[in-house]
């Protein structure tokens, strides 16, 4: 309340209405979240609020995350490029020397793979119809051509996996019994599965796209893409977008609740062979058949790739501490490294199959130094040291975790299932208000109503005498 004085200086006393407002603002400053009502100022209390939340989090992870990632040092003229799986066993503990192994199954490949996210399972199947699930006892034959293998609830548990057969794909339970026969989805060429949002996603020959609901069955999305055959799919894990390499070198990514792309990019000049998003979501490598790898960066849209790298490799995966694995000429794999954090990556390791077999898709073990590789006559598992995260949140997926904790951990996760509408390419969108948009400029049958609204009628046109 201001002060008010007369011309020769004496105090006025507030009037009734000035007391009022004074009142009101009193009143309207209890229902205010801040000091201050303007956007300034809102920001710099969230501002705030990020500050000691960062805070906390790094005093946690110093007391509570005390492992650290190993990885390979090279001493004098010693390349790190050059060290063999042979060399690294000898030097590890008996444990980490287990997860070198190799399966021989020359009939029935070439095989492919997924890892639930805990790493403690891993699903094989091979191009003739073999499948199989790594700490679980029974294999499936299904005697058809399977072209692709993903787990379903792989955040929970590890009783269901999804299987692209010759005519439609098929879902198991950790029995091999078949399940359910998603007619559907037509001849699948690829799967991925979006762990919190529930849905499965495949692309058939025809190019077409299906999201089906996993947990109540029911389809979700179907829409032709119109840009011909696509042989690499994979899930962006910072929003939950599907990405489709197609044969004309472009890169498309949808949603479920959109019939159009959000995003269409050419990124190469020839066919896509390979696809992988960083575990931030924020940069992407591709692969095309012209013989380069590029790296982009997502966040600024920008039509130059970050860096370009020669290879066609047909599988591309990052791992947990930003390891990129690359095939190199059909049975070589090679790994690089982003040694600074610039984005700059250069030769790691490099590892080639025995006897020259032809590596058909390769995946990092989440929380080991263990890259699987499924190839042409089996499976084999090699050690990467550095690649996977020492310290596990049992929040997320703990690889230590039993039967008796996993109980209910699959009903609280369904309880917290995110809807398709929340899948977009800028997630942190939602709980947003959006921005009001410009009026458009009136019609002229608009500013007639008006006019004779306020009690104008507007003036007749002279029509010609006839």
């Amino acid at each position: 309340m201001g002060v008010k004085q007369d011309d020769d200086g004496t105090i006025l006393p507030p009037t009734e209405l000035e007391k009022i407002h004074d009142g009101l603002d009193v009143s309207v400053k209890k229902f205010l979240r801040g000091s201050e009502t303007n956007l300034e100022g809102q920001l710099a209390i969230r501002e705030e609020l990020y500050g000691k939340s960062a805070q906390a989090a790094a005093k946690a992870e110093k007391w509570l995350l005390p492992s650290e990632g190993g990885y390979l040092e090279a001493e004098g003229t010693e390349k790190t490029w050059r060290m063999k799986q042979e060399s690294i066993a000898r030097e590890v503990d008996i444990s980490s020397s287990r997860n070198q192994y190799d399966i021989v199954l020359p009939d029935l490949g070439p095989y492919t793979l997924d890892f639930t996210s805990s790493g403690r399972h891993m699903a094989v199947c091979g191009l003739k119809g073999h499948g199989y699930c790594l700490n679980l006892t029974d294999d499936v034959q299904v005697r058809e051509t399977v072209c692709d293998v993903v787990f379903l609830h792989k955040t929970v548990c590890e009783s269901f996996f999804a299987a692209a057969q010759k005519n439609y794909p098929y879902i198991y339970n950790r029995d091999g019994t078949e399940l359910h026969c998603l007619k559907e989805h037509g001849a699948v060429l690829r799967l991925q599965f979006l762990k919190t949002h529930f849905l499965l996603a495949s692309i058939n020959n025809f190019g077409q796209l299906h999201y089906q609901d996993v947990t109540m069955g029911e389809m979700v999305g179907s829409y032709r893409t119109g840009l011909g055959r696509a042989d690499v799919m994979q899930v962006n894990p910072y929003n939950g977008v599907v990405a489709l390499g197609h044969s004309l070198g472009t890169v498309s990514m949808w949603k479920p609740t959109s019939s159009a792309p959000l995003l269409k990019r050419l990124c190469h000049r020839a066919p896509l062979s390979a696809m992988a998003f960083h575990p931030n979501g924020h940069l992407m490598a591709t692969a095309g058949k012209e013989n380069k790898i590029k790296l982009w960066d997502l966040r600024k849209l920008e039509d130059e790739a970050l860096q370009t790298l020669p290879g066609q490799p047909k599988t591309l995966d990052f791992s947990q501490k930003v390891l990129l694995a690359c095939l190199g000429c059909g049975s070589s794999v090679q790994i690089l490294r982003d040694l600074h954090g610039t984005q700059n990556y250069k030769t790691y390791m490099n590892h080639r199959m025995v006897k020259g077999y032809q590596i058909e898709k390769k995946l990092f073990r989440p929380y080991e130094d263990v890259l699987g590789i499924g190839h042409s006559m089996g499976w084999s598992s090699i050690l990467i040291p550095g690649c996977g995260e020492p310290n596990f949140d049992s929040w997320v997926a703990n690889p230590f975790e039993t039967s008796k904790h996993r109980r209910e951990r699959e009903v609280h996760s369904l309880l917290d299932k995110l809807p398709p509408e929340t899948i977009m390419l800028d997630p942190t969108k939602i709980g947003t208000v959006k921005p009001q948009r410009k009026k458009e400029k009136p019609t002229k049958q608009e500013k007639e109503v008006e006019i004779c609204c306020q009690g104008h009628c507007p003036k007749e046109e002279n029509q010609g005498e006839e």
